[in-house]
């Protein structure tokens, strides 16, 4: 049933010619997402280094690590949005 239900939904978004405007849509969130992400991130270790010095080294290590993290899951929405334009 709920099958059905979303595939007469699928038709009539496609019908309509909504399937390239969701699908940049969605790239756009997932790009502009990770953009937030990454820069509360730096926000939030530059005030940690502020307040220890000392550990720099390891805050700045962690920051790139989950920056990274981050980056590749806009990445992988991005394409997951760009493949569902040519399939």
């Amino acid at each position: 049933m709920l099958g059905m239900i979303l595939a007469q939904a699928a038709e009539a978004v496609m019908s309509l010619g909504l399937d390239k405007f969701g699908a940049c849509l969605g790239a756009a969130i997932a790009a502009i997402g990770a953009g937030i992400g990454i820069g509360k991130i730096g926000a939030a270790a530059m005030e940690a280094i502020a307040r220890q010095p000392e550990a720099a080294g390891d805050i700045r290590s962690s920051m790139i690590v989950i920056a990274a993290l981050i980056e590749g899951v806009a990445l992988f929405g991005v394409i997951v949005c760009i493949l569902s334009l040519f399939i």
